[in-house]
């Protein structure tokens, strides 16, 4: 039997359906822009239920056209430049399409970082990872780094 290995919470939701292409790095690839764009974990459970995943609250904040209020507050880097990293967000919302058949190649975000093609305004809109999605990523349980690594 082969069991079903990653980080929880970089897993693309195709993991489950074994429907598995490159897009799957795409997926991974946008959450872990907005990790660093956010400056916090895609799960976090020291926070509130209602914030501990990152891609949830992201969701919400796109739609409320808050994505300002996700960019990282403790990096003045990332506060001065805000609305670039906004548009960097809209471009990881891309990334991370449930369906993906809707997800852009790795190639097609290479481009819009570059700035030779722009981002549609409505390229934010997408789909969370659904309830059950959410429910196996709680079920993990987080390995040490010792037995991800091994012994020495």
């Amino acid at each position: 039997m082969t069991t079903m290995r990653g980080t929880p919470g970089y897993l693309a939701p195709e993991w489950l359906s074994s429907v598995i292409t490159e897009k799957v790095d795409v997926y991974s690839f946008g959450i872990v822009t907005l990790e660093i764009l956010c400056g916090r974990k895609n799960v976090d459970r020291s926070l509130p239920s209602d914030e501990s995943h990152m891609v949830t609250l992201f969701k919400c904040k796109a739609e409320q056209e808050q994505l300002l209020d996700m960019v990282d507050k403790s990096s003045g880097d990332m506060q001065l430049h805000g609305q670039e990293a906004v548009k960097m967000m809209k471009i990881a919302a891309r990334c991370l399409q449930d369906d993906y058949r809707k997800r852009p190649s790795m190639s097609a975000v290479v481009k819009c970082l570059e700035g030779l093609v722009s981002t549609d305004s409505s390229s934010h809109s997408f789909s969370v990872p659904s309830s059950h999605s959410k429910q196996i990523v709680d079920e993990i349980t987080e390995l040490s780094a010792l037995q991800l690594s091994g012994p020495r």
